[in-house]
This record gives C-alpha cells, structure tokens and sequence, in this order.
C-alpha cells in the first residue's frame, strides 16, 4: 500500500517535470478556479438560496391574514436573495403598486449582481488554461524539431522523446482543468439562474397579493 502511494507521488511529480514550466502555471490557474468555485458553491447553496415555493407560501399566509409586518419579519430572518427583495416590496404594501415594485426592482438591481459575482471569470479560466495547454505543447513540438535538426545522433531519440512529452502532457492537464472548470460554471450557473429566475417569478407573485389584499380592503 505504502509503495503504491510512492509510486503513484513519483509518477505524478515526473508528470510535472516533464511537461515543464507551464505545467506549474496551469496547476496554479486550476488552483484559482477551484478556489473560486468552492466559494461560490458555498454562497449559491447556503448564502443566497432558500426553497422558494415554501418561502411565498409562508408569506402567502401572513399577507392573507393581513399581517404583512409578520410577513417582512420572516424575510428579516433570512440573508437570502429572495427574501431580501420580497421584503423591499413588504416594506412598500401600503404604497401605490409602482412605488412597490420600484423598490423590488432597486432591490433586484442590487442582490442579482452578488449572486452572479465571478462566475465570468471560471469561462475565463477554461480558456486560459487551454491556450496555456497549447503553449506548452508548441513549446515541446519546437524542442523536438530542434532536436531532430541540430542535436547529436545520440542525444537525438531522448531529446524527441522529452518534446513530445513535454506537449503531451501540457494538452492533457490544460484540457483537464478546462473541463473540470467548466463543469463547474455550468452547475454554479445553473444555481444562480434558479435564484434569480426565483425573484422573477414570487416578486411579480407578490406584486399580485398585495393587490388582491388592497382591493377586499
């Protein structure tokens, strides 16, 4: 068990040392990603995120029993996104509905951009980490042209071999991180679009409630 571990830390430090410098710069780019995205993941899924439909089914019945105070009470409770907006909106009930729903869309205006925050920047990683993969492989075809042209016979067959090593494994680990990364834009992006698609949908729900209550009164 212990050799397997050492061996398997060996071929992966020869990885990297094969493929030269731009193997370390595309780890430390992964790095960057990886970091971004755990962040991220924390603030869509436990941050920003709440189960909608229960959410506007509570306040749904606070507002029915005409207490809208007790209803921005519970949007107080929460640091979501949904409950923020919605209770800019609670704030306004006894307003006129443009003034409500001005305040729900400054609201929006301001929480959306938090939620979408940096996830630009994990399509811009994929795609440096790529384009650094190909540096590294032209880099690994030029050394290995070189060779075959200027190098001594006997040299000739190692020097190749440490080119086309060096390009292959620039391709495979720039490829890697790119695939991974944008693994988790997609699933990060899709959090975020479920978020706000949330605040699209229970602010003009709300809107709807607080109209129907104003007009029994």
């Amino acid at each position: 068990m212990e050799g397997t571990a050492v061996s398997s830390v060996n071929t992966i430090a020869a990885f990297f040392q094969n493929g030269g410098l731009f193997m370390w710069i595309i780890l430390f780019i992964w790095a960057v990603g990886l970091a971004i995205g755990l962040e991220r993941f924390f603030k869509l899924s436990f941050k920003f995120d709440v189960d909608g439909a229960s959410f506007m089914n509570e306040l749904r019945r606070y507002i029915m029993a005409n207490d809208v105070e007790g209803a921005s009470r519970v949007c107080s409770g929460s640091n979501a996104a949904l409950p923020k907006v919605l209770r800019s909106g609670l704030e306004r009930a006894s307003a006129k509905p443009e003034q409500i729903q001005n305040a729900i869309d400054a609201t929006a205006l301001e929480v959306i951009p938090k939620v979408e925050l940096r996830l630009n920047y994990l399509q811009l990683i994929a795609n440096i980490s790529t384009l650094f993969g190909l540096l590294g492989t032209i880099q690994g075809l030029i050394a290995s042209f070189a060779a075959v042209a200027a190098a001594d016979p006997t040299q000739k067959a190692e020097l190749l071999a440490k080119g086309i090593s060096q390009a292959m494994n620039t391709t495979f680990l720039g490829l890697l991180v790119a695939i991974t990364i944008m693994i988790i834009h997609s699933f990060l992006s899709s959090k975020s679009e479920k978020i706000i698609n949330e605040i699209d949908e229970y602010s003009v729900k709300l809107m709807d409630i607080l109209s129907t209550e104003e007009s029994k009164q």
